[in-house]
């Protein structure tokens, strides 16, 4: 009998076609697009927010090169196929597939054979933090199927920013970046070369902004970001890195007051204190899409380069870089035992905050 692993994404579209569906799926999630405006009219909002916004996205999107959309579920496939060899590699049996939250392929269509933890699916949502925005909307997505949040099983697989599997696979892919070891053909744009003195760059990492009202209504997000930092700057020190390390936020949207500093406004600061050589990584990203590729290597470089930093540099991702996914196995093969022992588990909704049963539209229920 096959063990199954389910991959969950937040989704992109994969092509210009897909680009409506994916932003009315995005916008009208209460827990994504959160307003403090009445579920009516905010619910009106965000459709007409992502009827209006198809065209700009649709010329962002083919300029990326891909076909007109975006790689992200290309890139989670990739994912899914080299997790299954290496899960495979001890004799095993395993099936993964991928589901994306906004998009095809459409979590709400899948059958619950592959939605249900009860059925025996490990559930890995590829979020390393946790967020109302992502892992919250995952489980509430998920419970409208189901019936009990799944976040409450032993089967999925919990945030894994502060893994130190995850921390040292972060650390060797940042660091063979900087030696130019990292095969071109594995990562989306990449050009490697060493960086002479990479010892000495001003590393910033830059993560998804989300705004202040969620971190007000108990959102651990920043906290988890920022522990990541602390965690894998103290992993860099150790090999030798010496240079300033940032942290920043991207991707803000709207006039509502969003996690600072912005990245843009980091790279201007950075620039007018006359730092010359700066190096990105995308802290709460684990493959390639919109955001790296187009946000972090071309909107936010040109911004960089016109404020007086002369060398910038994109870290990509981590997508199939091999010990990134021998840690996530790591994780899918801990959880897999955690369901066949039935370990007790708290609710991740409930125990890493932004959760209010008084004031939630959906309610998180424990199983």
């Amino acid at each position: 009998m096959k063990n199954k692993l389910l991959l969950i994404n937040l989704g992109g579209p994969r092509t210009a076609k897909e680009i409506p569906k994916f932003l009315k799926d995005l916008f009208e999630d209460p827990l994504v697009f959160d307003l403090p405006i009445p579920e009516f009219l905010r619910i009106r909002l965000a459709r007409w927010i992502a009827s209006t916004r198809s065209k700009k996205v649709e010329e962002t999107y083919a300029s990326m090169g891909f076909g007109g959309g975006s790689p992200l579920v290309d890139e989670t496939e990739k994912q899914a196929q080299g997790l299954q060899k290496i899960l495979e590699a001890n004799g095993e049996s395993w099936e993964v597939r991928t589901a994306m939250c906004c998009g095809y392929p459409d979590i709400r269509e899948f059958p619950k054979e592959w939605t249900d933890p009860k059925q025996g699916v490990v559930l890995l949502p590829l979020f390393p933090q946790f967020s109302r925005s992502t892992v919250l909307s995952t489980a509430m997505l998920m419970e409208k199927q189901l019936g009990f949040c799944p976040a409450s099983d032993p089967l999925w697989v919990r945030p894994f920013s502060a893994r130190k599997e995850y921390l040292e696979s972060l650390r060797d892919l940042i660091l063979d970046f900087f030696q130019g070891k990292l095969s071109e053909k594995d990562f989306l744009h990449l050009h490697s070369k060493p960086i002479v003195n990479w010892e000495d760059l001003d590393l910033v990492f830059s993560a998804h902004g989300i705004p202040l009202r969620l971190i007000q209504k108990g959102d651990r997000y920043t906290e988890e970001i920022e522990k990541n930092v602390e965690n894998l700057t103290r992993l860099l020190r150790e090999k030798g890195f010496k240079g300033e390390v940032h942290l920043s936020y991207q991707s803000r949207v709207g006039p509502s007051k969003w996690t600072t500093p912005n990245t843009l406004d980091k790279m201007q600061e950075l620039g007018e204190r006359g730092r010359k050589r700066v190096a990105v990584y995308p802290i709460s990203f684990v493959s390639d899409h919109l955001e790296t590729l187009e946000e972090i290597g071309v909107q936010i470089k040109d911004h960089a380069l016109s404020h007086g930093i002369q060398e910038y540099y994109r870290i990509p991702a981590p997508g199939t870089y091999t010990p990134f996914l021998k840690a996530l196995a790591s994780f899918v093969l801990e959880a897999k035992k955690a369901g066949q022992d039935r370990t007790t588990t708290a609710c991740v909704c409930k125990s890493s905050g932004g959760w209010d049963p008084q004031k939630e539209r959906i309610t998180c229920h424990s199983r």
